[in-house]
């Protein structure tokens, strides 16, 4: 199909034609409705479930969602994500329903129950379907029309459906506002940044789309092509350009919020960038927020995002005047981690205008002389930066933004330069850029660029957002300089800290020339940073939208990543302690800027083997301080942590044989459970059989659902998927917090055989939970927490085998009067009769001694007397009620 599309030879006329042409043409092929209960004056939630056929036989699956009761009012089309479906917006849309618009959402061609191939934004494709969409708004009498055939509608989606709100306000003029979120502008320039090809993001896009037959038979061959030959072409690069907004930037003039995402190596910052500058040139009012998140995990703040598109549209469809749509720009900052539990705080910095990726820029100078290095046959072992697909809401950028180093570069394969230590804090927001001299010993030369957060002494150095730009040089035989643009980012680097840029001949996310070769480099100016000094931050912080550590996967990865690069000084292994999992002695943590206040202190236990350890105490206790001590996430202020022996430090190769899963692991929709798994296990670069794959899936028992896509799991399936990637490789020591949350009684009951089977092979579990009943039933061994301290450890039996309840086993079933009477016996408070016998509790001057001979004047046929109370008893009772 030859789409001839404005910039080369599409009329101007071409949107009204295409709406046109989409007025004739929708059909409702079959509708369903459903209805909200309303609660507390919360306006009842109303939805039309209908299929439309939209020509060339291509059906989408809708829903219209409105709240309250009549009039007309604004409408909102909203899109998913790619692989998704409209189910991935439903509570967005009724949110929005809620506030008083008439929603509309859709699943996108070739996704979800929708027919057709994926044109990936095709504008005779998906974006004609929006014209068709907004045609059919026009005609529901509850939508507010600014003139015939014309809604008031605005569009919001992201990623995929952000690029559609971007192409519909380009292509439909009916259009009022849009939202586009963590998309792009130029879909050439992400997938094939400066000529090379982002192979593990392509191949991800997709695998989620379900395969390559799924999408337009063009673009399968373009992707095959390139695949193939790792090389982006000319016709690759028209083909993506012509599906992008950039195609149609001239024609943007509606108020436009961009929200994007600073851990994004698929749609990095700059695409923003573009997309705000080409709007805001056509004289439309322009936006810019950056969140903490993106397409490689950490926080995407929907809440705060959602509630921004709220008063986004508030003021451009309902013309309210009055409502604050916040600041020009606003980025969101890291504020520090919270001691106890781990949390990254995040705030809030604003300007009046958007400063873009250059303002405010500065020269920090370079120090190294001219390098040589190699590029490897095969691009192999290749760096590592981000890993796409690990992420979920965790992710290795998300360690970066808690001050933890997890990239990876080969020896002998990058050159290096470094400044001198900073002498006052240095705020990076923008693009820095360098330029250099290039030559080769081949034709081209494709380098790799990241600038590095370098602590002081032998601190691991940091790569911001685990970011990194890429750059063809062609002509590199005879030489050439080259200007570096490299990652956009917001990064504070310390005083005392050095940055430190490197140029890598290969990354993991990158295809690299297969031939080897040899590039030499060589400095000429210094580094550019840009500082904005206009964007200031909060005085005080955000409402807590925080991220957990992650988790489950990424602190697997980080440890195999890092594995062998610590310098710091390690204690030798104590021999005497080679078989034992976990030795914890006088650990200490105090809480950040304090000198005598603690979240852990002076705790020592030990773990055996074949051992379920559960970890207990209220909120506040000091166990997930704890279990990141343990996992070599964070440094004890006293005391150690030891693993068979080896003392636990950042990236001690005794980790591998630990694994973790910390609530929040993140899988990808749409690949099967199978696939997340062998995707996450090549990304640690530790060779196939090392997995023991079929053995986790064995321990997990997740059957045929192995196959399925993920985004058909349910929540106890997922967390099983979790626990089976926690388990990959079969750690020695497996540390899980929260492994039943969310789960209903018959999940947790497998969750439970999960454990205890893992478990009964020699290998140790450690469980911190709050489900004090499953703990009992699931664990071998306790440890209790409170205020930091440890209150008691040891077997279950022995911790809760202990108080003034009795439970009376007797050889057959106890009548109702002998209960009764048991109970009005001296000494004895109550009795319960049960499938055992009589549960009887006993009074201040009750004893054993003196039931057993009432029991026995009763003729009550007792078999055994033993003290009995739930875990929730014992557990109160310790921590004297004060969780």
């Amino acid at each position: 199909m030859d789409l001839r599309l404005p910039g080369s030879r599409l009329p101007r006329q071409g949107p009204r034609r295409l709406a046109a042409a989409a007025a004739a043409v929708v059909v409702i092929a079959g509708a369903g409705t459903w209805t909200a209960v309303a609660s507390d004056g919360v306006p009842q939630v109303h939805r039309t479930d209908r299929v439309m056929a939209v020509g060339g036989g291509v059906r989408l699956d809708t829903s219209y969602i409105t709240a309250g009761e009549g009039g007309r009012r604004p409408a909102v089309l909203l899109a998913h994500g790619f692989g998704g479906s409209k189910a991935d917006v439903q509570q967005q849309a009724e949110d929005l329903a809620r506030d008083g618009y008439a929603v509309l959402t859709w699943s996108a061609r070739g996704l979800g129950k929708s027919t057709g191939k994926i044109g990936l934004n095709d504008p005779r494709g998906e974006v004609a379907d929006v014209s068709k969409l907004i045609d059919w708004l026009a005609k529901q009498p509850g939508v507010q029309l600014d003139k015939a055939d014309d809604p008031r509608v605005g569009v919001a989606g992201a990623s995929y459906g952000g690029a559609i709100s971007l192409l519909a306000a380009g292509y439909d003029h009916r259009v009022d506002a849009i939202a586009p979120a963590i998309t792009y502008w130029n879909l050439a320039d992400a997938l094939f940044p400066n000529g090379v090809f982002k192979k593990l993001w392509s191949g991800i896009f997709i695998n989620a789309g379900g395969g390559c037959d799924r999408f337009e038979a063009q673009l399968c061959r373009m992707y095959d092509r390139v695949a193939e030959s790792g090389t982006p072409d000319a016709e690759a690069r028209r083909l993506l350009e012509e599906r992008s907004p950039s195609a149609v930037g001239d024609r943007i003039k509606v108020p436009t919020l961009i929200t994007q995402g600073q851990t994004d190596s698929l749609f990095p910052l700059g695409q923003a960038d573009a997309a705000a500058k080409a709007i805001r040139a056509n004289g439309a009012p322009v936006d810019v927020d950056w969140i903490a998140g993106g397409h490689d995990g950490g926080d995407r703040e929907n809440d705060r995002v959602q509630a921004r598109v709220r008063t986004w549209f508030d003021r451009y469809l309902k013309d309210d005047k009055g409502v604050d749509t916040g600041p020009a720009f606003r980025v969101t900052r890291t504020g520090g981690v919270d001691s106890t539990d781990g949390a990254a705080q995040l705030r809030g910095a604003s300007g009046d205008t958007y400063p873009g990726l250059e303002s405010g820029q500065r020269p920090v100078a370079l120090t190294g002389r001219e390098q040589s290095f190699a590029n490897p046959a095969g691009g192999n072992p290749p760096a590592v930066s981000a890993l796409p697909g690990i992420g979920g809401s965790g992710g290795l950028s998300q360690l970066s933004s808690l001050g933890l180093g997890v990239s990876l570069d080969f020896p002998g394969q990058f050159a290096r330069f470094e400044s001198a230590p900073m002498t006052r804090n240095l705020r990076i927001t923008g693009s820095p850029t360098v330029t250099v001299h290039v030559r080769s010993t081949s034709d081209d030369a494709v380098l790799f660029g990241k600038v590095y957060d370098v602590g002081p002494g032998a601190a691991q150095p940091v790569l911001p957002s685990q970011l990194v730009a890429s750059v063809r040089v062609e002509g590199a035989k005879v030489g050439k300089d080259v200007t570096i643009t490299l990652p956009a980012l917001d990064h504070e680097v310390e005083q005392g800290h050095r940055l430190r840029m490197v140029l890598a001949s290969t990354d993991l996310g990158y295809a690299s020339p297969a031939a080897p070769a040899t590039y030499t480099v060589a400095l000429k100016g210094d580094l550019q940073v840009p500082t904005a000094p206009g964007v200031t931050t909060a005085a005080v912080p955000l409402p807590a939208w925080v991220w957990w550590l992650p988790l489950g996967g990424a602190v697997l990865a980080l440890t195999l990543l890092v594995t062998g690069r610590s310098r710091t000084a390690t204690p030798a292994p104590d021999p005497r302690l080679a078989e034992v999992p976990l030795q914890i002695t006088d650990l200490s943590k105090r809480y950040a800027g304090s000198v005598d206040r603690y979240a852990v202190r002076n705790l020592s236990f030990r773990v055996e083997k074949g051992q379920v350890l559960g970890l207990l105490g209220p909120n506040g206790a000091g166990k997930t301080t704890t279990l990141r001590m343990l996992m070599g996430l964070i440094t004890p202020d006293g005391g150690e942590t030891r693993v068979f022996g080896h003392a636990i430090r950042p990236g001690a190769p005794v980790l591998s044989r630990v694994g973790s899963f910390v609530e929040g692991a993140g899988f990808l929709p749409h690949l099967s459970g199978r696939e997340n798994l062998e995707l996450y296990w090549r990304a640690t670069g530790r060779p196939a059989q090392d997995a023991h794959l079929d053995e986790a899936l064995e321990i997990a028992g997740l059957g045929d659902a192995l196959e399925r896509a993920v985004r058909t799991y349910s929540q106890g399936m997922r967390q099983r998927l979790a626990i089976a990637q926690a388990m990959l490789g079969l750690p020695d020591l497996l540390i899980l917090d929260e492994p039943t949350n969310g789960l209903d009684p018959p999940q947790i009951r497998q969750m439970r055989e999960v454990l205890i089977r893992y478990a009964a092979a020699g290998r140790t579990v450690i469980v911190s939970s709050h489900l004090l009943a499953e703990v009992e039933q699931t664990c071998t061994h306790l440890v209790v927490m409170d205020r930091g301290r440890l209150v008691q450890a040891g077997p279950v039996g022995e911790i809760v085998g202990s108080g003034d309840t009795l439970l009376v086993g007797t050889a057959a079933p106890v009548e109702e009067p002998i209960v009764e009477k048991v109970a009005a016996l001296p000494g004895v408070g109550s009795a319960l009769r049960t499938d055992d016998g009589i549960l009887v509790r006993l009074e201040a001057g009750g004893s054993a001694q003196g039931l057993v001979a009432e029991l026995v004047r009763l003729e009550v046929p007792v078999q055994s007397v033993g003290p009995h109370r739930r875990l929730e008893d014992a557990f109160l009772t310790l921590i004297g009620g004060s969780a």
